[in-house]
């Protein structure tokens, strides 16, 4: 444990902690050291609490800020989610509750089905608070997904074309939107005395439901469909259309095998190109 400095906080960013809490300390580094954000487990008196920041690149703290309070109130209401204390959005800085619990992701709990069955719960209770009919969203997911191959990657060329194809002549239609927590997933959930809870909303958007299963069914729920169906039993069905579904794959592959590259993460984009060719065989 030590005294409070800003560490890689801008000036201005440690300043309103600083001033905002007054005699804070510094428990924790939290962070995951990718997309320019920080984020650092804090005591002010006997209040713990947690400090998010990012740089001029980071668009995370925005996504958040637009989840809070709203659409994470359910959440927070029965103590599943962190509560927004404060925010300098300008700075890209803000506050939150400190939640109890140790992160799911390589503990003993990511491969348990109970703990599948309370996060399909929990999304659920996120998505059901609104929906909504978006003609914009699929061709725009497309366009975004087809831009990443607009930067250095590895992909192979003949898989670009291919991917190219497929998503030019999709027919992307019009589909329901609902709030979105954009990456769900252990690393975003933590366990305390048997409860899971989640975390970081930095990803959050209105987006179709079945999006919030994609980063579950490329990693934890390959081989293990107990846990898909201790989810989706959690849930309380599956929301997933699956010529969608395939096209919501596929995305995902292409955008986790040219961003990890992008950050130096091999085994990652190794992931992202298995991701790509499992999704391939759909089509």
């Amino acid at each position: 444990m030590t005294t409070w400095h800003g560490g890689r906080l801008t000036p201005a960013q440690s300043r309103w902690v600083e001033e905002r809490l007054g005699g804070v300390r510094r428990i924790e580094d939290m962070s995951w050291n990718l997309m320019g954000s920080v984020v650092l487990h804090v005591r002010a008196g006997a209040q713990d609490l947690v400090v998010k920041a990012g740089d001029e690149t980071n668009h995370h703290i925005d996504r958040e800020l637009s989840a809070h309070p709203r659409w994470v109130a359910p959440l927070v209401e029965t103590g599943h989610a962190a509560r927004l204390v404060d925010a300098l959005p300008d700075e890209r800085v803000m506050i939150l509750e400190h939640l109890e619990g140790r992160l799911v992701q390589e503990s003993p709990e990511e491969f348990a089905p109970e703990t599948y069955a309370q996060a399909g719960g929990l999304l659920r209770r996120l998505h059901d608070q609104t929906s909504r009919d978006d003609e914009e969203y699929e061709p725009q997911a497309n366009d975004r997904t087809l831009r990443w191959f607009d930067e250095p990657h590895r992909v192979d060329p003949s898989t670009v074309d291919r991917v190219r194809r497929i998503l030019s002549s999709d027919a992307a239609p019009s589909v329901t939107v609902v709030p979105t927590h954009g990456d769900w997933q252990p690393r975003n959930w933590l366990v305390d005395a048997g409860t899971t809870r989640v975390i970081d909303f930095g990803r959050f958007g209105f987006r179709p439901a079945g999006t919030d299963f994609v980063r579950l069914a490329a990693q934890q729920w390959r081989d293990r469909p107990e846990l898909e169906a201790a989810f989706l039993d959690g849930y309380g069905g599956d929301p997933r259309d699956p010529e969608r579904w395939r096209i919501d794959q596929l995305r995902e592959a292409v955008g986790t095998a040219v961003w990890a590259f992008r950050v130096g993460d091999e085994a990652f984009e190794a992931q992202g190109h298995r991701m790509l060719a499992e999704a391939l065989v759909a089509f």
